[in-house]
């Protein structure tokens, strides 16, 4: 039954994956264009990503990125937010933005009738290319986001997520909230978001992803419209992230469970080891009920309702995380076990069985993540924020089935050392 379901995944993959043909292009002025057309739906979606994630703030200046990103949604040329909102509402398209640490974006669906989607493509360029960033909409949005920042200090996971950021990175830019801080925030004026905007939503490391119902040739005069303004700025790459001390935070909270955060900086977008690395990861915590963290630690000895672990790639080198919540008074046992648990692991490795057991379920499941035109989107924009080889896509179960046992024992041994790993815990007894 096992050998039938490979079967099966592997072939249903590659059928999903000849459905997916993405067309590759660049502008005069180097916008990376990735086009994939698609008539099942009379739908369109677009998401055009800048270089232009929080890691992006200047010094002093955190949470820039985040609140220009936002400001650009809320008023363009002669139109107030109100204006734009009805634009889009009124034909059914939808308008969105959002940033992260390594880019920013903003994307709009809309259908694909002419006169539709004119307008929402003329309402988006408008958005994209003259932002009014209008001084009461500024101080408006600036007194929000002060609003929540003081409401998440009040919670844990927003509190143990801040401290976790800045344990493993210091002053280096991944080590702020993407949203702020307070007193950074204070600060701002008008004029840094403008400065802001005029900098970083440049062509310079810029992409833009098309998908649906639309010919090669209508794509390309969407590109065009979208992309031509943008100037080709330059800026310095994201700096490496040094190997600082590990940290041991401790943050008193009223909540009746502990918050653990623990782990270390590890992996970057395409890192030679990601695959052997996002395989075994799904072994030991990645893979819910059936990783072993949760085998152990909740199954066997009844000490957290859930326990993951995770990587986050990013340009520079992103986390490995290890998460969970308990009572207070259990936060040591689970923290014990969790240590024994990953040091077996990376002595040891996996099994061949649970290999075999990783590689169906992310085989398996990886034709669910592209079953729709937003989900391509959205995994081919990640494609093209890291430049990704246009072949991701069909390399990827490929990929999945090469990696041994001894690759994921290799791999864990020399990239994850426990003895570098920081540990934030809120609300510890």
């Amino acid at each position: 039954m096992r050998v039938l379901l490979s079967i099966f995944c592997l072939f249903f993959s590659s059928i999903l994956y000849a459905n997916i043909n993405i067309d590759f292009w660049k502008t005069e002025n180097g916008v990376r264009v990735y086009f994939v057309e698609s008539h099942e739906l009379p739908i369109v979606d677009i998401k055009i990503n800048f270089d232009a994630g929080s890691a992006r703030d200047p010094k002093g200046q955190y949470g820039v990125a985040n609140l220009t990103n936002y400001l650009m949604l809320l008023g363009a040329g002669d139109l107030d937010e109100n204006q734009i909102s009805n634009r889009f509402s009124d034909i059914g398209a939808s308008l969105g933005g959002g940033i992260d640490r390594d880019h920013a974006q903003l994307s709009i669906r809309t259908l694909s009738d002419k006169k539709i989607f004119s307008q929402a493509v003329d309402t988006f360029k408008l958005v994209l290319t003259k932002p009014s960033f209008a001084d009461d909409v500024f101080e408006r949005e600036k007194k929000s986001t002060l609003s929540l920042i003081d409401q998440s200090k009040t919670q844990p996971d927003s509190l143990g997520k801040n401290a976790y950021s800045k344990a493993l990175y210091g002053d280096h830019p991944y080590g702020h909230p993407e949203e702020g801080l307070t007193e950074s925030v204070l600060k701002l004026t008008r004029k840094n978001i403008i400065n802001f905007y005029n900098l970083f939503y440049s062509s310079q490391n810029a992409s833009i992803v098309i998908v649906g119902d639309l010919s090669k040739t209508e794509a390309q005069k969407v590109v065009s419209d979208l992309t031509s303004h943008l100037k080709d700025y330059g800026h310095a790459p994201i700096p490496e992230v040094a190997e600082n001390e590990p940290q041991n935070v401790s943050i008193e909270h009223p909540a009746q469970q502990a918050h653990l955060f623990y782990g270390m900086p590890s992996m970057v977008r395409l890192d030679k080891d990601f695959y052997p690395l996002y395989v075994g990861n799904y072994i030991v915590g990645g893979g819910g009920f059936v990783s072993r963290l949760t085998g152990e630690v909740r199954e066997k000895n009844g000490l957290v309702y859930s326990v993951y672990s995770y990587f986050m790639p990013l340009t520079q080198k992103g986390p490995f995380q290890i998460g969970l919540q308990t009572k207070k008074s259990q936060m040591n046992d689970a923290l014990n076990l969790v240590n024994q648990v990953m040091k077996d692991f990376i002595e040891k490795g996996p099994t061949k069985e649970e290999l075999k057991d990783a590689k169906m379920n992310l085989i398996g499941g990886f034709p669910l993540r592209l079953d729709s035109n937003k989900k391509i989107a959205e995994y081919i924009s990640m494609m093209a924020i890291y430049n990704y080889p246009i072949d991701y896509l069909e390399s990827f179960v490929k990929n999945i089935d090469k990696v041994t046992v001894e690759d994921i024992k290799d791999a864990f041994q020399r990239r994850i050392d426990m003895s570098r790993f920081s540990t934030v815990i809120v609300g510890n007894s």
